[in-house]
C-alpha cells in the first residue's frame, strides 16, 4: 500500500445501532475498492471486520477494526480512507468512543427498514461531542419495508436543519434502480454499475423539490451572506450552494443523507465512496490536536516535519503475534527500528516492525506519517490511551475517556485450581478492553468483575474459555452488610482451665457502647491492678479478632467501643492466650445483649434520562426503597435523577435501566454511607446468613 500524507487521508468512523448494516456497508465499500478478495456475510462468519470467534458466533460487531482502501477521483486523486468499524450494541459502546477520538468524520448507518434507534442516538451524540462533521446513509433500501422519506424525517425531527437528503433512491417496486442527485438535480440509473442520466421521475418531481429546499435551508445556516439573500427572496443558484456546501458538511452545520445500498451487492457504493473524498473532512482540515509539551498547551497541524506525537487507541491481544497496539500519528512520521518515548508511562519503547491493518490482515509498512492510522507489537508497557513521541521532544495527548463499568457480579471457576489462570487471562483481556475493571474483595475473597452489561460480561467469560482454556460462570457479589450496636452493657469474660501443670485463667468485665466511627476503639479503666497491664494488648487482640464477625449474621462490626474496667488474674495461670479468650468469651456474650442491629451500604444514584422517562425512572427508584434527592433538567431534553439507594436493591439496576429507557439512560453509582436495614429485609438477610 502507498504511503500517504494527511492532505491524502481520511478517517472515518463507522457507527450506528447495532444490527444497522455497518459491517456488511464497510464490506461492500472494501469489495468495491478491489482490495478484499470475497463479498463477506455477516450471517456466514466471513466479513473482514468481523473475526474474532466471538463476533462470528454472535454475527455482532465487538472490537473496533480499522479498514483502510485507496480510493481515487478525478478532481480530488488517490486518497487513503481509513474506516474504522465500531460496534453498535451499548455493551461495547468504548470501542465506538476509541473511534471517535482519532478521526475527524463518521459515517452514521441508519437501516431503512428500522429508523432512527437508540444507537443512532448515541452515535450522533458521540461525533456531535468530538464536533465532527457527519453523515448518514441509510442501509438495506432494497427491504419490502423500507421508506427513505420516514427515515429522513425521523432524522430531521431528531437531529434538526443540518440533516439533508443529497441522493435519493429510485425504486421500480423493491428494486433500486438508480437515484436522484439532490444537490445537481440531475437523476441517474444505474445498470452493471454504469449510470445513465434521465429525467426525474415524475413522481419523484415533488420528494426532490422538498429535499433541494432542506439543502438550500441547511446551507444558508453556514452562510450569513447566502441568509441574507434567501431572506430578501433572492434565488440561490446550485453552483452557489455547492461553492458551499463542502465547508458546511465539513464543520458539522450540514449533515448528508445518503441511501441505495442494497444488502449483499456494491448497488450504488461508488458514489457514496466519491462523497465521502468530496465532503468529509482531512486531519489537515479538522481543528489542530491540542496537546501539552513543557506543561505549554500546543497545537498539531499534522505536519510531516513537526515531532512525532500519535495516540494508542485500541490494544489487540493477537494470539500469534502477541500484544498489538493500534495508533493514530497527529505530526511527525513514525518509523520501524526506532525508540519512542511514553510520556504517559514515563518510558521508552522500542518500535519494530510497523503496520497497517484491515480486519486480521497485517501490512507492513515503511513508515506512517502525520494523519494516519496503524499498528506496532510488542509494546511492553504503553496501554490504550498512551501517547507515543519523540524522545527529544515530549508531547502529552488528551487520553480517552471511557464509559465506567456500572454492572458488577462475582466470577467463580468451574475448576478448583484455576484462580491464577483466570487472574491471568482477565489481565490479558483488560488490556484489550479497559472498560471493565477487576477487583479482588478482601473481606468476601470473590474476584469482581465491572462491565457495561450483561452481555459485555458474558462475551468476557467466553473467551477466558476459549482463549485460556478457563471455564467460570458468574453470580452476583455478596453484599458487604455491616453490624453494630445500640446500647450499652457491662459484662464479664472469664476463662478458667485446669489441665495437669500450667492451667489458663483469664478474667475482665468489658463495658460495650456504640460509637460514631467505624472502627473499633478499646480503651482501659482498671484500678489497682486488677489486670496486669501486660495483658491489656492480649485483650485489645483478643476483641479485634472477634469483630470479623458480628452476633446477627456473620458480618464485621463496626462503631464498636470497648472499655476494660475490671477484672482478675492468677500469678501462675495467667497469660496472654487465657486474656485473648476472655475478651472473646465477653463478646459474645455481651453484643446480643446490646440491642444489635443490621446496617446495609447505601450509595449515591444518578441518572441521566430523557425528561420523558423521569416519572418511571423515580417510580422504580421508589420501588429500590432509595430517596429522591433532586430532579432536574440539564437540557438537549434530558434530565437528572439524584437519589440514595441501597446497594443490595442495585444489582440489575444496569439492565433495569436500559430496558425502562431503551437505552438512552445513563447512570453512576457510588457508595456513600451505612444505614440502619429495615427490620423486614434484616431479617430476611440474617436468616440467609445462618
Amino acid at each position: 500500500m502507498n504511503i500517504f500524507s494527511a492532505e491524502s487521508i481520511r478517517n472515518i468512523c463507522v457507527m450506528g445501532h447495532g444490527g444497522s448494516g455497518k459491517t456488511s456497508l464497510v464490506e461492500a465499500i472494501l469489495s468495491k475498492a478491489g482490495v478484499s478478495d470475497r463479498f463477506g456475510k455477516v450471517s456466514d462468519g466471513t466479513t473482514v471486520s468481523d473475526y474474532d470467534p466471538e463476533e462470528i458466533k454472535r454475527q455482532i460487531s465487538i472490537n473496533l477494526t480499522v479498514e483502510p482502501y485507496e480510493w481515487k477521483t478525478e478532481k480530488i486523486g488517490l486518497t487513503k480512507v481509513n474506516l474504522i468499524d465500531t460496534p453498535g450494541y451499548f455493551d461495547f459502546v468504548g470501542d465506538a468512543v476509541c473511534g471517535v477520538r482519532v478521526c475527524g468524520s463518521a459515517l452514521i448507518v441508519v437501516n431503512a427498514k428500522s429508523g432512527v434507534q437508540v444507537g443512532t442516538e448515541q452515535a450522533y451524540e458521540l461525533a456531535t461531542g468530538k464536533g465532527m462533521a457527519k453523515m448518514f446513509f441509510v442501509s438495506n433500501m432494497d427491504d419490502e419495508y423500507a421508506d427513505f422519506a420516514s427515515v429522513v424525517a425521523q432524522l430531521k425531527e431528531k437531529f434538526g436543519k443540518s440533516v439533508a437528503p443529497f441522493r435519493i433512491p429510485i425504486k421500480d417496486g423493491k428494486k433500486i434502480k438508480g437515484y436522484v442527485n439532490v444537490v445537481s438535480g440531475r437523476a441517474y440509473t444505474i445498470s452493471n454499475d454504469v449510470e445513465t442520466e434521465i429525467p426525474i421521475p415524475d413522481e419523484m418531481v415533488d420528494i426532490y423539490n422538498e429535499y433541494h429546499e432542506f439543502l438550500v435551508e441547511a446551507v444558508e445556516e453556514s452562510s450569513e451572506e447566502l441568509l441574507e439573500r434567501y431572506l430578501r427572496g433572492e434565488t440561490i443558484t446550485d453552483e452557489e450552494m455547492r461553492s458551499v456546501l463542502k465547508e458546511s458538511v465539513r464543520s458539522g452545520v450540514v449533515s448528508p443523507v445518503y441511501g441505495g445500498f442494497s444488502t449483499g451487492t456494491t448497488f450504488a457504493v461508488r458514489s457514496l465512496m466519491d462523497a465521502m473524498l468530496k465532503y468529509l473532512p482531512t486531519p489537515i482540515q479538522c481543528p489542530p490536536e491540542l496537546a501539552e509539551k513543557d506543561g505549554e498547551p500546543v497545537e498539531l497541524t499534522g505536519s510531516n516535519t513537526d515531532p512525532l506525537a500519535a495516540l494508542v487507541f485500541k490494544t489487540v491481544a493477537d494470539p500469534y503475534v502477541g500484544k498489538m497496539s493500534i495508533f493514530r500519528v497527529y505530526s511527525g512520521v513514525i518509523r520501524p527500528d526506532s525508540v519512542v518515548f511514553n510520556p504517559n508511562k514515563g518510558v521508552s519503547e522500542r518500535i519494530g516492525k510497523l503496520y497497517m491493518l484491515r480486519g486480521k490482515k497485517q501490512i507492513e509498512v515503511t513508515e506512517l506519517r502525520a494523519g494516519d492510522i496503524g499498528a506496532v507489537t510488542k509494546l511492553a508497557q504503553t496501554q490504550t490511551g498512551d501517547a507515543l513521541c519523540s524522545p527529544s521532544s515530549p508531547i502529552t495527548l488528551t487520553g480517552i475517556s471511557l464509559p465506567k463499568p456500572n454492572l458488577s457480579m462475582a466470577i467463580v471457576p468451574k475448576s478448583k485450581g484455576d484462580e491464577e489462570k483466570i487472574n491471568s487471562g482477565l489481565a490479558r483481556l483488560n488490556e484489550e478492553d479497559p472498560t471493565f475493571s477487576i477487583e479482588v474483595n478482601n473481606e468476601t475473597k470473590e474476584t469482581i468483575i465491572s462491565g457495561l452489561g450483561d452481555l459485555h460480561l458474558e462475551v468476557i467469560c467466553s473467551k477466558l474459555q476459549s482463549k485460556f482454556g478457563v471455564g467460570v460462570s458468574l453470580q452476583p457479589p455478596t453484599i458487604p452488610y455491616r453490624e453494630t450496636i445500640r446500647k450499652s452493657v457491662k459484662v464479664q469474660g472469664r476463662h478458667k482451665k485446669q489441665s495437669g501443670g500450667h492451667g489458663q485463667f483469664g478474667d475482665v468485665w468489658i463495658e460495650f457502647s456504640p460509637h460514631d466511627g467505624d472502627d473499633l476503639i478499646f480503651e482501659e479503666n482498671v484500678f489497682g491492678g486488677a489486670v496486669p497491664k501486660n495483658y491489656f494488648p492480649a485483650v485489645e487482640k483478643g476483641l479485634r479478632e472477634c469483630i470479623a464477625r458480628g452476633p446477627l449474621a456473620g458480618y464485621p462490626v463496626v462503631g464498636l467501643k470497648a472499655v476494660l474496667v475490671d477484672g482478675s488474674y492468677h500469678p501462675v495461670d495467667s497469660s496472654e492466650m487465657a486474656f485473648k479468650m476472655a475478651a472473646s468469651i465477653a463478646y459474645k456474650d455481651g453484643l446480643p445483649q446490646a440491642s444489635p442491629v443490621l446496617l446495609e451500604p447505601v450509595g449515591r444514584l444518578e441518572v441521566t434520562v430523557p425528561e420523558s422517562q423521569m416519572g418511571d425512572v423515580t417510580g422504580d427508584i421508589n420501588k429500590r426503597r432509595g430517596r429522591i434527592l433532586d430532579m432536574s433538567p440539564i437540557g438537549g431534553g434530558k434530565g437528572k435523577v439524584t437519589a440514595e439507594v441501597p446497594v443490595g436493591e442495585m444489582s440489575r439496576y444496569s439492565s433495569d435501566l436500559r430496558s425502562m429507557t431503551q437505552g438512552r439512560g445513563s447512570f453512576s453509582f457510588e457508595f456513600v454511607r451505612y444505614e440502619e436495614a429495615p427490620a423486614n429485609i434484616a431479617q430476611r438477610i440474617i436468616e440467609a446468613g445462618k
